[in-house]
């Protein structure tokens, strides 16, 4: 049963609250280890968390101030002045600023008896738009911190209290980031194709599960060669922007920026799959997936032919074959999900995509969507060949 509008908007306040938590939690939990690595003569590896967390902050409030400024003048309402919304990006507190206004907005639309229809699109364009930069950052700083913290115990032989607790948060964050995203995009779908329960758990083991051993390659790579990794990495980034950018990929507003964009999808593509052109994907995820097992395959057997200068304590023994294990339970649950749990819809050509039209009734004129959550949703999504196309054996299109 469909849940009521304040029903979805109580919810959606209940997860922005915690992806809000999330965010501080793994940030507090950077600074805690980059203190510690401090306190105990480790001054390299407090330099990279930092500069890790330092890189991937710049980048999300580029986002979102570039997003601000593209956004139709009045569409956001009352707000501080140009000047001091600058100030706030400038110091790092853009992406909580817009979390802050997106709770405020959906505690507004809450408190409505009966919400009105411009409440309601307004909250789902600020909830769209702080699951975009999640996801960003979780790419950006979490997933590179969680390869440092792992390489870091390899490299030591041992965890200390404040690095377990930085795996455990990065992970379920990096999930968490992922299966919001995927959330927040299927409210763009015309047929609101929610996500339930048991697509969320499904959804988000996969990921999980796939993710994993791709972060140990490169950690065990990282551990014994600290000084090719960034080669590594540099190389195979180049190749996958080079990819992004013969895709011919138009999101952002103007084409200065749209190299911010394909700079850090190259970034998530070295990680995980994210689909930015149109048309039949399946051969592309194909690809990038034997692209990036084959990769580390080679940094796992680079690692093991040198694998005694790492501390007799460390149990590789044990953790790769629970890597591969993993590995094959995330690909089967993967293809089980986009066979059986992935939305198929037709897009209509002629209507606004999205969930809902930003409608003022003050105002009495329609306001443009959230069309970058929009575009993303009509990149992820399948298109129906036709009204009579079957929505079982329509061919998928998205993060297959």
């Amino acid at each position: 049963m469909p849940l009521s509008p304040r029903a979805t908007l109580l919810r959606d306040l209940v997860l922005g609250v915690l992806g809000t938590a999330a965010f501080l939690l793994d940030l507090g939990a950077d600074l805690w280890a980059a203190c510690q690595y401090v306190l105990s003569g480790h001054y390299l590896w407090a330099a990279l968390v930092l500069a890790l967390l330092a890189l991937a902050s710049v980048a999300m409030q580029l986002f979102s101030w570039v997003w601000l400024r593209a956004d139709p003048v009045g569409l956001h309402g009352p707000q501080p002045p140009g000047r001091c919304l600058a100030l706030l990006h400038l110091l790092q507190l853009g992406y909580l600023y817009r979390c802050v206004q997106g709770l405020q907005q959906g505690l507004l639309a809450w408190r409505q008896e009966a919400p009105s229809e411009f409440d309601l699109a307004y909250a789902d364009f600020l909830s769209l738009d702080i699951s975009m930069l999640r996801l960003f950052e979780t790419f950006l700083e979490t997933t590179p911190q969680l390869t440092l913290v792992l390489a870091i115990v390899l490299q030591s032989g041992r965890a200390e209290s404040y690095q377990l607790v930085g795996i455990c948060v990065s992970f379920a964050g990096i999930s968490w980031a992922l299966l919001d995203y995927h959330r927040a995009l299927r409210a763009c779908l015309p047929s609101k194709h929610l996500l339930g329960p048991g697509s969320s758990v499904i959804y988000f083991l996969w990921n999980l599960l796939l993710l994993w051993p791709r972060v140990l390659a490169v950690a065990l790579f990282a551990a014994i060669f600290p000084c090719f990794v960034g080669l590594h990495f540099l190389g195979l980034w180049l190749v996958l922007l080079l990819w992004v950018w013969l895709q011919g990929t138009d999101f952002m507003p103007d084409a200065g920026s749209e190299w911010l964009y394909r700079v850090t999808v190259a970034t998530i593509l070295y990680f995980s799959w994210f689909n930015v052109a149109e048309g039949h994907t399946r051969g592309r995820a194909t690809i990038h997936v034997v692209f990036l097992l084959s990769d580390s395959v080679l940094l796992v057997a680079t690692g093991m032919t040198h694998s005694t200068w790492l501390p007799s304590g460390v149990p590789l023994q044990t953790w790769l074959p629970v890597a591969g294990v993993c590995f094959l339970l995330g690909l089967a649950l993967r293809l089980a999900y986009y066979r059986w749990l992935h939305p198929r819809c037709s897009w209509e050509p002629d209507r606004v995509d999205g969930a809902r039209s930003l409608l003022s009734p003050e105002r009495g004129s329609q306001l443009p969507q959230n069309r970058r959550a929009a575009q993303l949703a009509h990149t992820f999504f399948p298109k129906a060949k036709g009204a009579a196309a079957s929505p079982v054996k329509g061919e998928a299109n998205g993060v297959l």
